[in-house]
C-alpha cells in the first residue's frame, strides 16, 4: 500500500485525482493522506482540493452508474451489503438527488450513490450535490490538518 501511495504522491495533482477517484468508488483507499502529503510538500491547497473533489466525485458517479444497472445481486458482489442498501434507501426515501451531498459519508456513501442510481435520480443534480459535499469534506479535512500542524 505504501508503494501505491508513494507512486500517487509522485504524480502530484494527477496522482491525487486518481487516488480520490479510487477512494470515491467502491474500492477502499485514503485519498486524504495523499492530499495532506502533497500540501505539506508545497502544492497549492486549492489545486489539491479541486483535484481531490473532482476525482472523488467521478468515483462516486461510478457508484451511481453501477446503481443504474439495477441488479442488487451485482451490487452485493462488489462489497455493498444489502443492509447498507436498505439503510441508504430509508435515508433517501422521499428526498431525491440532492441527498448525493451526503455521499462523502464513510460506509454508507457508496450505498447512497448506488441507490440514487437505482432510483434514476437526476444525474446533473446528483453530480452537483455530490461535488459540493465532497469539496466541503476535503476543505474541512485540510483545514483541520493545517490547524493541528500549526499547534506544533
Amino acid at each position: 500500500m505504501e508503494a501505491v501511495t508513494q507512486f500517487l504522491i509522485d504524480w502530484g495533482y494527477w496522482g491525487l485525482f486518481l487516488s480520490a477517484f479510487i477512494a470515491g468508488s467502491v474500492l477502499p483507499f485514503s485519498s486524504e493522506a495523499v492530499m495532506v502529503v502533497l500540501v505539506r510538500m508545497g502544492l497549492d491547497p486549492v489545486g489539491c482540493v479541486a483535484a481531490a473533489a473532482l476525482g472523488n466525485t467521478l468515483g462516486g458517479m461510478t457508484c451511481y452508474w453501477i446503481g443504474t444497472l439495477g441488479r442488487t445481486e451485482w451490487i452485493t458482489r462488489i462489497g455493498v451489503s444489502t443492509r447498507q442498501l436498505a439503510r441508504a434507501r430509508k435515508f433517501l426515501s422521499g428526498r431525491g438527488a440532492l441527498m448525493a451531498f451526503f455521499s462523502f459519508l464513510p460506509t454508507i456513501g457508496e450505498a447512497i450513490a448506488i441507490v440514487l442510481g437505482l432510483m434514476r435520480s437526476n444525474i446533473y443534480l446528483t453530480a452537483g450535490s455530490m461535488l459540493v459535499g465532497k469539496t466541503l469534506r476535503y476543505v474541512v479535512i485540510l483545514a483541520s490538518f493545517e490547524g493541528v500542524v500549526s499547534l506544533f
